[in-house]
């Protein structure tokens, strides 16, 4: 293997090699890079014995990418562009700002159009961060920070965290009305309503997205029949058709339950309120963690709709 063969990629050949692909012509991109055709034409020469295959197809009157010049055409193109903000991105991760940084919401609180414009508003400020937003159920947020990356969450189960890596905040409750759907026999059965008698109708949960803690069933009677759907607007949509029953975040069946499009009842033994936290990690939390920090315990109008759901703390 020759000395070119073993040669590294650099910049100046990659960067002759593009203009030239863009141009379709040695004379042309010479012209603009102020180089002779013969200088051009060498270093494109030495660029294919480096990467040992051919990056053009040459004729007299034109100059065409072959498969490896087209691939070789949008690396580079992403090797400029990393160039350009690198510089950018290494003073803002030396002013303390996280290259890559994941919320992760309970999806008892997601909110597409909140979550969008939240997006919006934290890339305005720091442009050159990587946001990732990761949607889980119950147990499987506190999985998410634990297991998976997470650097922040929305809505983390309990008021306490699970290890010590982590500080909470308490954010308040869940509180739960049992409803069904006016037709449903439920609907007219004498309360309080007794677990004898709930358990002759399907319940519907979404399941626990943990893989590494314990999963935790959200409500389900022994013998009862559970429907499993993917969300919480699908968990509220069965009661509305009939097609099972249980309990509803109290904010969201509100309106439902005043237009008569459901309905609530008092069952013997009701469903605890369920408390939720602002989970964040100790060590290596930067100024994108600092800023949601406040936003969320600040109230802010930005993020309102994802504590919709969310009531104040209740004694007991």
């Amino acid at each position: 293997m020759s000395d070119l063969q073993k040669a590294k990629l650099d910049v100046e050949a990659l960067r002759t090699f593009v203009t030239v692909a863009q141009l379709r012509s040695f004379s042309a991109a010479a012209n603009q890079m102020h180089r002779t055709t013969s200088a051009i034409s060498y270093r494109i020469k030495s660029l294919e014995d480096s990467v040992g295959t051919p990056l053009f197809q040459r004729t007299t009157r034109s100059v065409t990418l072959t498969p490896s010049g087209e691939v070789l055409l949008e690396k580079a193109r992403q090797i400029f562009e990393w160039m350009q903000v690198l510089p950018e991105e290494l003073r803002q991760v030396g002013a303390g700002i996280e290259p890559h940084f994941t919320l992760v919401v309970n999806d008892l609180l997601y909110d597409s159009e909140a979550i969008a414009s939240l997006l919006g508003h934290i890339a305005g400020l720091f442009p050159h961060a990587v946001l990732e937003v990761r949607r889980a159920v119950y147990m499987g947020v506190w999985d998410e920070l634990i297991h998976n990356g997470g650097h922040m969450a929305l809505g983390a189960p309990g008021f306490h965290s699970i290890n010590d890596d982590f500080q909470t905040e308490s954010l308040g409750y869940i509180n739960w009305v049992f409803v069904c759907a006016p037709d449903h026999p439920l609907a007219s059965e004498p309360g309080p309503i007794g677990n004898e008698v709930l358990r002759r109708y399907p319940a519907v949960n979404m399941q626990d997205t943990s893989h590494r803690l314990s999963k935790r069933v959200a409500w389900k009677l022994s013998g009862q029949k559970e429907l499993l759907v993917p969300d919480l607007r699908a968990k509220i949509a069965c009661p509305l058709n009939g097609v099972a029953v249980g309990f509803r975040p109290a904010p969201m069946v509100r309106a439902l339950v005043g237009q008569g499009r459901l309905v609530s009842r008092a069952v013997a033994v009701g469903r605890s309120a369920s408390p939720l936290s602002l989970v964040w990690r100790r060590q290596g939390a930067g100024r994108i963690a600092d800023h949601l920090k406040a936003l969320f315990l600040d109230r802010d109008p930005r993020i309102l709709p994802l504590l919709a759901a969310i009531e104040p703390a209740i004694e007991g």
